[in-house]
């Protein structure tokens, strides 16, 4: 199974020259190949109404792809290349060969994302332009890094062409008998990391279809999102969130301010932007940490299928659209309330951790399915009627059972039920959503069961005692 290792690296002074300088002459090669794509669209290509039946059209050039573009790197190395902009001399020669063909690789995947588009047949965004503080890794494959020895907490790697050797902290030890694939040299507002992409022979290869979902080795997840919860599960516990940007941005505002009102290319802006960096890194940071812990947190259940819902983080974060009148005047349309929402919604990176948990998961022999959760934190888990038709409404007293149901316990169980398949139907008959085909009462005791002994959740006969 390939794992990713990331270290923090402590190269010297020389080496770090020599590694800017390598990424110098990658993000010019980068561009290089984005430009000469983008000059191939505008010459070559001609809308089909627009060309008259009869015309003389002249020789079109071959269209750049992955191959013809790196074919021009042992043209590059003959000599030294000189940009124009700035005058700069780049030896394509001091950089390793496999590491320039990765570049064209980067571009390539880019312009193929850009014109295939997503599943619903909608371009991604159009590649561009790196500058220096985009473009910040290098990939440098694993016939290049010689593992030169190991020292206590030190890993000291032989990279070619790189002077001396690549000192690395070993917070953690590789494991036994792993194969080196390839390494990623990342610069970071904190210096430089390294991350080791390795094969562990030691974890087997996992098979979603090896494992069956039943309710008893099954745990349905709500996305929360209310004070300060993040996640409801469906055996009734409730997990915190972190909410790193908000206790953040006070101070990640008053620097921004501070460096906005500094002359642009001074020393105390520049200093300022390697502070505003730094405050962006410890707010990912923790994002970071706080969705491998809850990975981790889940994994521990025992539990061999997570079901987590489907959500459209894109347009949950989206801004509302512009209203306007017959004059053109513009209307309140709610974004000023749902600012607000939009943030809490970016901050608690629900995206980052279910890739998060499946990257756990899969290590774990355990699988993730993503479901659809429409009507799921509206309709009763025991009992087919819709309740929590209101997103106020964040608890249902039930007098015939003496229960208080917590919504969104509730909706974790029901998402549990539709990853098995046990959700029921529901159609909209004239605006109005009506139940059809229904299995709940086949899941009547093991939900009810996970109620009564839910925290949030409390009986009768616990009002009584209180």
């Amino acid at each position: 199974m390939l794992l990713n290792y990331q270290y923090r690296a402590y190269p010297k002074t020389n080496q770090k020259q020599q590694i800017n300088n390598w990424l110098r002459i990658a993000q010019y090669w980068y561009n290089k190949q984005i430009g000469d794509r983008f000059d191939w669209w505008q010459n070559n290509r001609t809308d089909v109404n627009s060309c008259p039946l009869v015309c003389s059209l002249p020789k079109l050039r071959e269209n750049p792809d992955f191959y013809s573009q790196k074919k021009q790197l042992p043209i590059l190395k003959e000599d030294l290349v000189t940009v124009q902009h700035s005058g700069e001399l780049l030896d394509f020669t001091s950089v390793p060969s496999q590491t320039l063909q990765d570049v064209s690789k980067r571009v390539d995947l880019a312009f193929k994302r850009f014109l295939a588009g997503d599943s619903n047949a909608k371009r991604s965004g159009k590649p561009r332009f790196k500058n220096s503080a985009r473009y910040r890794t290098l990939r440098i494959e694993g016939q290049a890094i010689t593992i030169e020895r190991t020292e206590k907490d030190w890993l000291f790697l032989s990279v070619s062409k790189l002077k001396d050797w690549l000192k690395i902290r070993l917070h953690r030890p590789l494991p036994d008998g792993f194969v080196l694939k390839n390494m990623l040299l990342t610069k970071k507002s904190d210096g430089w990391y390294a991350t080791i992409c390795l094969e562990d022979p030691n974890v087997p290869t996992f098979n979603p279809d090896d494992v069956t979902p039943v309710w008893k080795n099954t745990l349905g997840m709500d996305a929360v999102l209310h004070e300060d919860d993040y996640l409801a599960t469906s055996e009734g516990a409730k997990l915190p969130s972190l909410k790193s940007f908000r206790k953040s941005q006070k101070r990640l505002a008053k620097v921004s301010r501070r460096k906005e009102k500094k002359r642009k290319g001074s020393n105390a802006r520049r200093k300022l932007a390697k502070r505003q960096g730094r405050e962006h890194q410890r707010i990912a940071r923790a994002r970071k940490d706080h969705a491998f812990k809850t990975a981790h947190a889940l994994v521990r259940t025992a539990k061999k299928v997570f079901v987590h819902e489907d959500l459209n983080l894109k347009a949950l974060s989206k801004r509302n659209k512009a209203k306007q009148d017959e004059d053109g005047k513009f209307l309140p349309n709610g974004q000023s309330a749902k600012s607000g929402l939009n943030k809490s919604w970016n901050d608690a990176a629900f995206g980052q951790f279910f890739i998060t948990l499946g990257y756990i998961a899969e290590k774990a022999g355990a699988r993730v399915i993503a479901v659809n959760p429409a009507y799921t934190s509206q309709l009763l888990a025991y009992r087919d009627e819709l309740v929590f038709t209101d997103c106020d409404v964040r608890s249902y007293w039930d007098a015939e059972h003496s229960l208080n149901v917590d919504r969104d316990i509730n909706a974790a169980i029901n998402i549990k039920r539709v990853g098995l398949e046990l959700f029921p139907t529901i159609k909209r008959c004239k605006g109005n959503p009506v139940v059809g085909s229904s299995t709940t009462n086949s899941t009547l005791k093991e939900v009810l069961a996970v109620l009564k002994n839910a925290p949030e959740a409390y009986t009768f006969s616990v009002l009584r005692q209180v």
